[in-house]
């Protein structure tokens, strides 16, 4: 199961009990489904959860039935409710105040929409009918699809008001508004009455955060051995350069110390090359001592 199934199987297992908000999610599912005019209402769904509440949400909403009712139980894949007759259509566009206009589902009747809790339900809807959300483990981004450019355009301030801040794209001939904030998605799961995949989200940002903090770690801890070893390996170099030509014997005595030190152990970093001087030097001082060993190898030409 997808995680966008998941989510829709969360969100449908309560229903609500208010009429006034069982027609709004019903109106969010209508002008967010595959048809919805005058002549006929079509929503196709691949949802089994979603599939399963829509002949209860539209019998409560309006005392209706659907005209084809699929056998959720046997069919598989996609599924489709239709109603097409003229007086259940009449009825359902009079609950949204069109009277049979064709074009009730170009707009947003807000009057349906005047409680806090029915323009919850109708963004549930909206999404059980034309959403989807990715799998946080993958990316950040869940979508309201319509082919309503209207429709699009008055749910976005509708979701600002809410408190969120959606962003708005069209494809394909369809309008979309989407986020892509993990805050974002996992807030909106949560008022869509979906609060253990809001936290799924969450529980898939800090592991992708910690992942990529030991990444980071990793990266800086390897560039700092490469770090290292090219600088060990040039002063090496100096070494066997000096050694060479006039010989180890010829640097002063504390250089002297250093560069077989450094010949011994050409694996140690800066630090344990310090800690390994009797007594022990600080690594300013062995860093001046270095310079000084190169310095001399560089004269040679």
């Amino acid at each position: 199961m997808s995680f966008s199934s998941s989510v829709k199987e969360e969100i449908c297992r309560e229903l609500t009990n208010r009429k006034c908000c069982s027609v709004a999610e019903c109106y969010g599912i209508l002008l967010y489904c595959n048809t919805f005019s005058s002549k006929e209402i079509r929503i196709i769904t691949e949802s089994r959860e979603f599939a399963g509440v829509l002949p209860r949400l539209f019998r409560r909403a309006f005392g209706i039935t659907f005209d084809v009712l699929p056998d959720i139980s046997e069919q598989r894949g996609k599924v489709t409710f239709v109603i097409s007759d003229p007086a259940k259509l009449a009825r359902i566009f009079d609950t949204y105040g069109y009277g049979g206009s064709s074009l009730v589902a170009h707009h947003i009747n807000l009057s349906v929409l005047e409680e806090d809790c029915c323009r919850v339900s109708f963004i549930k809807g909206a999404f059980l009918a034309g959403g989807s959300v990715t799998d946080p483990m993958k990316r950040y981004h869940l979508e309201l699809v319509t082919d309503h450019y209207n429709v699009s355009r008055e749910i976005f301030p509708m979701l600002l008001d809410m408190g969120f801040e959606p962003k708005s794209t069209s494809r394909g001939g369809n309008y979309i508004v989407y986020f892509k904030q993990s805050e974002a998605i996992a807030d909106m799961l949560t008022t869509l009455g979906a609060p253990v995949s809001a936290m799924n989200v969450m529980s898939a940002k800090i592991e992708k955060e910690m992942t990529n903090s030991v990444n980071r770690k990793v990266n800086c801890d390897t560039a700092n051995v490469l770090k290292s070893v090219d600088a060990a390996q040039r002063q090496l170099e100096a070494i066997r350069k000096i050694g060479q030509n006039s010989g180890i014997e010829s640097l002063p005595e504390r250089l002297r110390e250093t560069a077989l030190l450094r010949m011994e152990n050409p694996e140690y970093s800066m630090s344990e090359l310090a800690a390994a001087h009797a007594p022990p030097i600080t690594k300013s001082c062995l860093n001046h001592r270095i310079r000084k060993i190169i310095e001399i190898a560089e004269s040679i030409g």
